[in-house]
């Protein structure tokens, strides 16, 4: 019972996961203009993503502008986006592993089969967080390094987005929840391995007579 309940608990920590990883890859606030030196007076916001360019006005007005060239971009953006959607997909794949493989569940066959399909699914769980978290190190350190350079101009310095907050947190959830649903069904593994199942040894003696009573029947 305590096993299936952790299992449930790491469930709904994955469709935290989920949600907050296609969110991270698809909102445009990656990195802001910071507000430094003359930024901090500023009538507008700019803001950049994986896939697009937005500015804020100060009057409410929003517009945006799509990134379509890909080889015009810069190596950690493109890198970014194809972890992020591989990220995105693995832990959706793995949503519906687990949805097979969980105790609470009536789907997937037998113990063994369900207990597989529960690890397969932390498997993949484990690796959306690895895929996520990859591309938000990656574009924070590019994020800090522009920032600290002495020789780019102020207009130009950016600060991470919510974007990135997001990308952080969202991994942290699959990877706790791929690390749940793999230890909960290797401790139970391991214990089919100490515990074997009792075999009963008959002795020579034992099996002669019920040999020799199932004769007398016949006789």
């Amino acid at each position: 019972m305590a096993s299936a309940s952790l299992q449930f608990f790491a469930f709904i920590l994955a469709l935290f996961g989920v949600l907050g990883d296609i969110t991270a890859t698809l909102l445009p606030n990656w990195k802001v203009n910071a507000d430094v030196g003359s930024n901090i007076i500023t009538a507008i916001t700019q803001m950049q993503g994986l896939w697009m360019d937005c500015t804020w006005y100060s009057t409410g007005m929003f517009s945006c502008t799509l990134k379509y060239s890909v080889l015009s971009l810069p190596i950690y953006i493109q890198a970014a986006r194809t972890t992020m959607v591989l990220s995105c997909m693995l832990s959706a794949f793995g949503i519906c592993i687990t949805t097979v493989g969980m105790k609470c569940t009536k789907l997937g066959g037998d113990t063994d089969s369900k207990s597989h399909a529960c690890f397969a699914g932390g498997v993949c769980f484990i690796l959306a967080g690895i895929f996520g978290l990859v591309p938000t190190s990656w574009y924070t350190r590019e994020i800090i390094s522009n920032f600290l350079d002495q020789t780019v101009p102020e207009s130009s310095k950016h600060e991470p987005g919510g974007a990135v907050y997001t990308g952080f947190i969202s991994a942290g959830f699959l990877l706790t929840a791929g690390v749940i649903f793999c230890t909960s069904c290797f401790k139970k593994q391991q214990g089919a391995w100490i515990y074997p199942p009792k075999q009963h040894h008959f002795s020579s003696t034992e099996q002669e007579s019920n040999t020799s009573y199932n004769l007398k029947d016949y006789v």
